[in-house]
């Protein structure tokens, strides 16, 4: 595991506007004093508030280089020994393939190319590039503008100044250009340029992120809704049994049988009861249904028509998962925060650049004249070059309270990245162990399902021959719609609780690849967010899909291609 750089607090807050005490350093000041060499001079009372040695290796750069900090991972899994845990890591890649539904398929493969979220996550990969760009534009000159104007003066006749002047009035033509060079003596725009690459890695690493959760969402919201749909079709078909012993109870009474009015009005009472639960699955399934719109990119719709009726996707018996290690790997908002934290250190070093003057070259030439023909002769040339220096003093300890801002940040940074992996580890264990739990309490549930169906089998019998009272009857009957709804609960868990394990571990991310950038390991590789048309002033105007726009499913082992964008890490 890389651990972080010790950097002593020397390095974050020098000793300002002191020279180093290093006995070498005194002798080469004293050296350069006989010599005559007042600029090497001021280099050395400059390089006075960071060691000189450290701006060396540091590659001509004050203040701290980043190195990535240390995190507490676990071992193992709590559950290691659970040979269910075992498998081959490579599934995370299309983890929802694992559940074999044409369907689910279908919803990633539509959501993949038409989420609205995911696409604000592409854009703000734009932006980040966009200002990579700029930053690394601030090593050339920062400034260098052209300028031009013509002038007409008049003066006063009776001037005492120019006594007979023939005419009042003159024409000034003027053309020049200008130039503003800050020199990078102290790193201060490497460090930038070298943030801003950490800013665009944060970037797609939330990008990514945004892909493992809308994903993990997906699917999530699908188990919901085929799980409501389970319920209510066992909940309908315990109420048809019902409404079945009713008639017979109907008839038995309409026959001058013995069975009572209390029999019958203890079963329309269980009869309602149980069609009671139905509503309110549908509001569970309808609500997943527009969740699922939403993810799709669309207006909310009636998702039943288009994906029709289904059962509970099946999970494999066996987690996918790898050593913990790997998590740091995976996890895309692990990533994002490491790389939060690595372009926050570039922050210290830009910051402790204000301690010393800048460096600049100076130009600027141009030409004047009275009149438009003459303009461009060597006689209307003027112009002048040179260095200057602008050292920023008495500014009432401003700057060293910036530099010390800027390193209480990074550590809120490193220490945030530090708890995110701590929440990634969490994660994991709370999906594994639903997924494990929740696989054991199934099958319980399911064995209690068939003895609970045997026993309403046998008292219907027992019933109808009088051998027992209606009030048995119903706490059997009750018995057994409570078992078989717990159980497909039960079975829904099991998938969320593998779906749970799957986002924990951060996998999904890598369908954005590609297959030929997967095989080559590239990971910076972000489809755009493509555009449909675009208005007048040139703004994207994304268009909304219609729910007949649904794809048709695709194959389980083929992701959804993307047209590799550039490389963000390649110099404009």
């Amino acid at each position: 595991m890389p651990k972080i750089a010790t950097v002593s607090r020397k390095t974050y807050f020098p000793r300002i506007g002191r020279p180093t005490e290093h006995p070498s350093a005194r002798r080469s000041m004293s050296v350069l004093v006989c010599r005559g060499t007042p600029v090497a001079l001021l280099l050395v009372l400059c390089t006075g508030c960071t060691n000189c040695r450290e701006y060396f290796r540091n590659g001509f750069k004050v203040g701290p280089n980043y190195s990535q900090p240390a995190a507490c991972v676990a071992e193992h899994w709590i559950d290691a020994a659970d040979i269910r845990t075992e498998s081959n890591p490579e599934i995370l890649r299309c983890w929802w393939t694992v559940f074999n539904d044409p369907k689910l398929n279908e919803l990633i493969a539509c959501t993949y190319r038409q989420n609205l979220t995911l696409r604000e996550a592409g854009f703000r990969i734009l932006q980040a590039r966009a200002s990579r760009a700029i930053a690394v534009g601030n090593i050339f000159p920062q400034q260098q503008w052209a300028d031009g104007g013509y002038t007409r003066n008049a003066m006063a006749m009776n001037s005492p100044l120019f006594p007979g002047m023939g005419s009042r009035f003159s024409d000034s033509w003027d053309f020049g250009f200008n130039l503003n060079w800050e020199l990078d003596f102290w790193g201060r725009f490497r460090r930038a340029v070298a943030s801003a690459d950490a800013s665009l890695e944060a970037s797609v690493a939330d990008y990514d992120d945004v892909l493992v959760t809308l994903l993990g969402d997906v699917a999530a919201n699908y188990v919901t809704m085929r799980t409501a749909q389970e319920r209510i079709n066992l909940l309908r078909a315990n109420a048809k049994l019902q409404r079945g012993v009713i008639q017979y109870i109907e008839v038995r009474l309409n026959a001058g049988f013995k069975q009572t009015e209390l029999d019958l009005d203890q079963a329309l009472s269980t009869l309602s009861q149980t069609e009671a639960g139905i509503p309110q699955l549908e509001i569970t399934q309808r609500q997943a249904e527009n969740n699922l719109c939403i993810l799709l990119g669309m207006p909310p719709a009636d998702l039943s028509k288009l994906l029709g009726a289904g059962p509970i996707p099946v999970s494999p018996p066996d987690v996918v998962i790898g050593i913990p290690a790997d998590l740091l790997r995976r996890r895309p908002d692990v990533r994002r925060a490491e790389r939060l934290a690595a372009a926050q250190a570039e922050q210290i070093g830009i910051a402790q650049a204000d301690l010393y003057p800048a460096f600049s070259i100076d130009g600027n030439f141009g030409y004047t004249a009275n009149h438009f023909p003459d303009l461009f002769r060597p006689s209307a040339f003027n112009g002048s070059v040179g260095p200057s220096f602008q050292w920023n003093l008495l500014n009432y300890g401003r700057i060293v309270n910036n530099v010390r801002y800027q390193d209480a940040k990074f550590q809120e940074l490193v220490v945030a990245y530090q708890n995110t992996v701590l929440q990634a580890n969490k994660e994991v264990e709370n999906g594994l162990v639903e997924f494990l739990r929740s696989q054991q309490r199934s099958r319980l549930l399911d064995g209690g399902v068939v003895t609970a169906r045997k026993a309403v089998e046998i008292v219907i019998t027992q019933y109808e021959e009088g051998a027992v009272d209606f009030n048995r009857y119903a706490v059997i009957e009750q018995s057994l719609v409570t078992q078989q709804d717990l159980a497909a609960q039960a079975r829904g868990q099991i998938s969320q609780g593998l779906i749970n394990v799957f986002r924990a571990m951060g996998g999904g991310w890598e369908i954005r690849l590609g297959s030929e950038a997967a095989a080559t390991g590239e990971t910076t590789v972000v489809p755009l967010p493509e555009v449909e048309n675009r208005t007048s002033s040139g703004l994207a105007v994304p268009k909304p899909p219609a729910p007949e726009e649904l794809p048709a499913p695709q194959p389980a082992t083929n992701p959804p291609k993307t047209e590799a964008a550039p490389n963000p890490n390649a110099k404009p």
